[in-house]
């Protein structure tokens, strides 16, 4: 089988690291942001202890903030060292990406240079990937984000938890959150900078213009997009000003945003974030339009600001590109539910999806329309889930029509008791349409369609295993995985349940609708399938189930299993597959 490339991230990891990134940008002064920076590396990336050293005017670095051990913070805070003995460190060691890893057997030069340090006594490791108590790591964070800029400052960080030195998603994490620190920091001296602008402007006539003039450059050399809007009245959220940052990252000219506002400019999914955000101090991640059409993440931060005592307000925008960020998210959300073999939905993926499909409650005696479906109506419709279902049964009426009636916020809406026992009789949408299996008897098609469960086994390929190595037998079950996933329709699921096991979702089908579709299955399966300029043969066994409601999705994959057992021994072992 294959082999794990990199480990396996569980969800709740990613969510503490997605977390701790967002906790960068939510600290309320600079030498917050800054210790928030050390704590995450503690809270969010396994390490027990961290220090943040910044680039002062004079080009040394001082140890601004210390994370996991209080006896180091007393010791370090505040302390200085020189930038020839930092260049000198970031010059030695290992390059791992952004990071530079000096372990302790080329580290004991550095013993008596001036850089503030802090280490554990303890033994050495046992292992070859051992975390050794004299080794160092560390991260620079540069201007901008990239290492093309210039150096702001350097994080350190020491004892892994897990005893070990990080492997290639934990350095990755690591140089993610560099980046990421970076960003925050910068934007936290810029937030300070402002701050201080706008309290002078309050205080005197006199140091307006000097303020104004502090304010134009902060705001028209930002490293990130910056807009000011109209706040209120008839041209509420019209952009007045539009920085050069913003410009660039819209690929639209000032003159052209200012006859524009954010609503005009936001994803159509992302218009009900961007007017909860409009909220004075309102905060958000949505994606604006770029001129080209396409669609950019960006983090998006609202201030209010006065024009003069008693005067106009205006909502100064800070917009940040997450666009990196965010594809990162995605790639690790899709590793998590996808195999990573085949690309396809893995075990855990397909029983959220059959799980969404059904509830706890079987089909009523007697109910009909969302409770009863006919054909087409299972509200997956012909081309899988989500699909038409405006069939007499079906979701004939979408969420718009009744939003706002007060029909999703009363007891009962989903399903559940109490649905059908209000005055009046039932209520007029009920979002969940009932699975519903067709008829047991296998000589009669009533016309009825349900969801379908295909249960697939590969015959003979554990002898291609074998034979000719998990190499081949990973080239066998990727082209096993094209073949069923060109099969299906778009909408329906084809996921990898694991080793040579496939399960295939398919809606709106009949009981010989289901069989003819095992059997076109089965036969793109057959051909011969080259690897390393062999031809080798697989087979197919399908067992067909069909989900319901009242079962669970473990019930309903374990019908579809011994189903599949079934066809598997009623057919002759040399029937079983081509060759």
């Amino acid at each position: 089988m294959e082999a794990e490339s990199e480990p396996y991230i569980r969800l709740a990891t990613l969510r503490l690291l997605h977390q701790v990134v967002a906790d960068l940008n939510t600290a309320r002064s600079f030498a917050d942001t800054v210790q928030t920076v050390a704590d995450g590396v503690i809270a969010g990336l396994g390490y027990e202890f961290s220090a943040v050293n910044l680039v002062r005017p004079d080009g040394d670095l001082v140890v601004a903030a210390v994370g996991g051990d209080p006896g180091a913070e007393a010791l370090m805070a505040g302390r200085v060292g020189s930038r020839d003995a930092w260049e000198r460190r970031l010059s030695l060691g290992d390059r791992w990406g952004a990071l530079h890893f000096i372990p302790y057997s080329e580290g004991w030069v550095l013993d008596d240079d001036d850089v503030p340090q802090w280490h554990t006594p303890g033994p050495a490791p046992s292992v070859p990937d051992g975390w050794h108590p004299m080794d160092r790591l560390f991260a620079p964070m540069y201007s901008g984000g990239g290492s093309g800029g210039e150096l702001i400052g350097v994080i350190s960080v020491d004892r892994p938890r897990n005893g070990r030195r990080p492997g290639a998603w934990g350095r990755e994490a690591l140089q993610m959150y560099a980046f990421h620190a970076a960003t925050a920091i910068g934007n936290a001296r810029l937030r300070a900078n402002m701050q201080r602008a706008l309290l002078r402007l309050e205080r005197e006539q006199q140091a307006l213009r000097a303020s104004e003039e502090s304010f134009r450059q902060a705001f028209e050399y930002a490293p990130s997009g910056m807009a000011i809007a109209e706040m209120g009245g008839d041209q509420h959220g019209r952009l007045l000003r539009a920085n050069d940052a913003l410009c660039r990252l819209l690929g639209r000219p000032a003159s052209a945003l200012r006859r524009t506002s954010f609503s005009d400019l936001v994803h159509r999914e992302d218009i009900g974030t961007l007017l909860r955000t409009s909220a004075e101090g309102g905060r958000s991640e949505l994606r604006l339009a770029r001129r080209d059409g396409s669609h950019v993440w960006v983090s998006l931060r609202n201030s209010v600001v006065a024009d003069a005592a008693d005067g106009p307000r205006f909502l100064l925008t800070h917009v940040e590109d997450i666009e990196e960020r965010k594809q990162n998210e995605l790639q690790l959300a899709h590793r998590a539910s996808h195999d990573s073999l085949t690309g396809l939905p893995n075990s855990a993926e397909l029983r959220t999806r059959l799980g969404s499909r059904l509830c706890d409650n079987p089909r009523r005696p007697g109910a009909s329309g969302r409770g009863e479906s006919g054909p087409g109506e299972s509200g997956f419709g012909e081309s899988g889930f989500g699909a038409d279902a405006a069939g007499a049964g079906g979701l004939s009426r979408g969420y718009d029509e009744f939003e706002g009636t007060g029909v999703f916020d009363e007891p009962g809406v989903f399903g559940g008791p109490g649905a059908f026992d209000r005055p009046g009789g039932a209520i007029p949408y009920e979002p969940h349409v009932h699975a519903i299996a067709p008829r047991e008897d296998d000589d009669i098609d009533d016309g009825h369609k349900g969801l379908a469960v295909l249960f697939c086994d590969l015959d003979g390929f554990k002898s291609i295993n074998d034979r000719f190595g998990h190499h081949a037998g990973d080239a066998v079950l990727i082209e096993v995985a094209r073949r069923l996933a060109a099969g299906v329709r778009e909408g329906d699921t084809v996921a990898r349940l694991g080793g040579d096991e496939f399960v295939v979702l398919a809606d709106g089908l009949g009981r010989a609708d289901a069989k003819d579709l095992a059997i076109r299955l089965r036969n793109a399966i057959t051909p011969p399938i080259r690897v390393d300029g062999r031809a080798v043969r697989v087979g197919g066994s399908f067992g067909i189930g069909w989900a319901s409601c009242g079962m669970t999705a473990e019930e309903v994959l374990q019908s579809a299993d011994q189903r599949m057992y079934i066809e598997k021994r009623s057919r002759a072992k040399d029937r079983r597959r081509a060759g």
